[in-house]
């Protein structure tokens, strides 16, 4: 929804900073088996994920932070049978009339774990991944000019790793569909959350094409539901009646993003005090252009977070 636009020198800076990193860590694999584990950040049985922070101790002795993420990848239809075939003995652990449970230990190849990297990490994303209590904040017009967006503007966050992947200099190859236009051009990438079973991508387009004052292009979104729903259904052959479609408010990073994911997949950050229908922001757009300026908005925050704190400060919590 709302996007904000950061100091060009700011932006420049960061992309310096993330740029020289980008160049080695580009030639060195993450060096796993050195890492330090600090603590667990967060788990999550219904994810089957853990989330934790470490210390990797470099040549000079100094320790640099990292974010590891595993997670346990879902069962392939395809290799389901070669699982069974290659593992017949069970181990039991539990019988009880016509139910019992086992331990059952597939070979390396079956048993890979998704494992996320930030590196080196900031404190900020220390905090974006620790478990919080969180509060939903009731978001008015009055709110978005006077905490939020002075707010965001003074943020910086690197996104480099958008301005990468537009520029083709990082993950070119899992590029699934694009649209050149300059103006309303974008890319269509796996989202980081992808397991390669439910359909789960990240619509960036070209232009940032800020949603400055919660307002918005309707045209440009159009396009975006349009184009991106055809490339999706061609790609998967998954139709639009079966797909999710939708932004972020607050969203993670301020380059504007579209989320699509197929209905049967539980995504996270899909629930209604975060995601909101693509088709739905059209809508409202089409009924009112100063739509999202005239109604409140609500979205949940981190006990920890700073635009909590903002928000405290000014008696609206």
């Amino acid at each position: 929804m709302a996007e904000a636009p950061r100091p060009k020198r700011k932006r420049e800076e960061e992309e310096d900073g993330a740029a020289a990193h980008d160049g080695a860590a580009a030639t060195e694999p993450f060096p796993l088996a050195e890492l330090r584990l600090r603590r667990v950040l967060r788990e999550s049985a219904r994810d089957k994920a853990v989330f934790l922070h470490g210390e990797v101790t470099g040549p000079s002795g100094e320790g640099t932070d990292a974010v590891v993420i595993l997670e346990k990848t879902p069962f392939q239809e395809e290799k389901v049978l070669e699982l069974l075939k290659k593992h017949t003995k069970l181990e039991l652990q539990m019988r009880n009339d016509i139910y019992s449970t086992y331990h059952l230990y597939p070979p390396p190849e079956l048993s890979e774990i998704k494992t996320t990297v930030v590196y080196p990490a900031t404190e900020k994303h220390l905090q974006k991944y620790l478990r919080q209590e969180v509060r939903l904040i009731r978001e008015t017009w009055e709110d978005y000019k006077n905490i939020t967006l002075p707010f965001i503007q003074s943020q910086s966050f690197s996104i480099q790793w958008v301005y990468n992947i537009l520029e083709k200099k990082a993950e070119a190859d899992r590029i699934i569909h694009e649209n050149p236009d300059p103006c309303n051009g974008f890319v269509l990438v796996p989202d980081f959350k992808w397991n390669q079973n439910q359909v789960c991508l990240l619509l960036l387009p070209w232009k940032r094409k800020e949603l400055i004052d919660r307002s918005a292009e309707k045209i440009f979104v159009i396009l975006l539901l349009i184009d991106g729903g055809e490339a999706v259904a061609k790609r998967f052959g998954v139709p639009g009646s079966q797909l999710r479609v939708y932004l972020h408010y607050q969203p993670s990073y301020y380059h504007l993003h579209v989320h699509f994911t197929a209905l049967g997949y539980d995504a996270p950050g899909s629930s209604v005090e975060r995601a909101h229908l693509l088709a739905d922001v059209i809508d409202n757009l089409a009924m009112d252009s100063m739509y999202y300026q005239k109604r409140a908005l609500t979205f949940a925050l981190r006990a920890d977070e700073l635009l909590l704190k903002k928000f405290q400060e000014a008696g609206r919590v």
